[in-house]
């Protein structure tokens, strides 16, 4: 499908640029029908959001795509909001695009880069599965954030950037944590497929591995398929069925703090006590964990920095004054009260 432009609105509507433009841009001097008419016809057309029409002709030289693949993450919202403060100081328009579980994000974002005219995007979240040959057709500068691994081993004459956390090292660091308190029967609430949720469970193997530990293969959970994987709803109905399966298990360690939200439910409604019957641990470091209670412990990510530098870099390598680069942050370890020594 050829791309609409504003000259294609203009001889829909049987006028000229400059009468569209000031429908766009709101301005008084135009006739209320003929203005009706023609955002009539921009909504039909998919032109341009409603919400950012008075942007248009700077939507088409200077825009700037978020794809966000597991939106009701709250450690996105924060992220979002920074990068578009970036974007709009920088005199960038912003397009946020929600990537649904099934949805692949390069399609979506080549569908975007055609539409919109894009000059650079921002995966957040999302896989890393992603062929040289399919990434070599987006056209424009982009970053991999938070996703937690190397992409660059994955391919090689195409250039991006990947700013993450090590996920697999910092979960490594959680379950070692958890081991120290004399914890061994440690449950881990995890994803099956995802890219997240299998470095962090490589992670928790890894850990018992280095201490010469044969890891509970048994307590490792998956979350359900059929609903958002990292929601509290979730975490909830995956521990409440671990510990109605009368599993031992003194600790559980969910790859996500929505998730440990949601297992701290269910070992309370066991009757269980946090942390004296059952320590609980989560991953990410979302403000929500902080008032929760008990308190969650957590791997907290550099959400902020992980935000600037993203889309500081992707500003810098649109504009010729950086290479592509691979940044690996690391991630901190709070304690909290959710968890304490083992009991048994």
């Amino acid at each position: 499908m050829a791309e609409i432009t504003i000259k294609d609105i203009a001889k829909e509507c049987g006028v000229g640029v400059s009468t569209v433009s000031r429908a766009i841009n709101n301005h008084p001097d135009i006739n209320p029908e003929t203005k009706k008419k023609i955002l009539e016809v921009i909504d039909q057309t998919g032109f341009i959001p409603n919400n950012s029409a008075r942007n248009l002709k700077r939507t088409d030289a200077k825009c700037i795509a978020v794809l966000v693949k597991g939106i009701t993450n709250p450690l996105f919202s924060g992220m979002i909001k920074i990068i578009e403060e970036e974007t709009q100081r920088s005199r960038y328009a912003l397009v946020l695009r929600h990537v649904e579980e099934q949805e692949d994000e390069i399609d979506v974002a080549l569908e975007l880069e055609k539409e919109k005219r894009l000059r650079g995007i921002v995966f957040l979240g999302g896989l890393f599965e992603h062929t040289e040959e399919k990434l070599e057709n987006l056209k424009v500068p982009f970053i991999f954030s938070t996703i937690g691994v190397n992409i660059s081993d994955r391919v090689g004459k195409v250039e991006f950037s990947n700013i993450a956390v090590d996920d697999r090292r910092e979960s490594e660091k959680m379950t070692g944590y958890l081991l120290g308190l004399g914890h061994r029967k440690i449950a881990l609430i995890t994803e099956e497929k995802g890219p997240i949720g299998n470095l962090r469970t490589q992670g928790y193997r890894e850990a018992y591995a280095k201490r010469k530990l044969e890891a509970p293969e048994e307590l490792i959970c998956y979350v359900r398929e059929d609903m958002d994987h990292y929601s509290m709803e979730n975490g909830y109905l995956t521990a409440k069925k671990l510990l109605e399966s009368d599993a031992e298990v003194t600790a559980i360690y969910a790859v996500s703090d929505s998730l440990a939200i949601g297992v701290c439910r269910a070992v309370l409604e066991a009757g269980k006590r946090i942390p004296e019957d059952i320590s609980v641990a989560g991953y990410d470091g979302i403000e929500m964990g902080e008032y929760y209670n008990p308190k969650l412990t957590t791997m907290k990510q550099p959400v902020e920095e992980i935000a600037k530098k993203t889309i500081r870099l992707l500003l810098d390598v649109i504009g010729g004054r950086k290479e592509h680069q691979q940044i690996v942050l690391p991630a901190e370890l709070v304690e909290r009260d959710s968890t304490g020594p083992c009991s048994d």
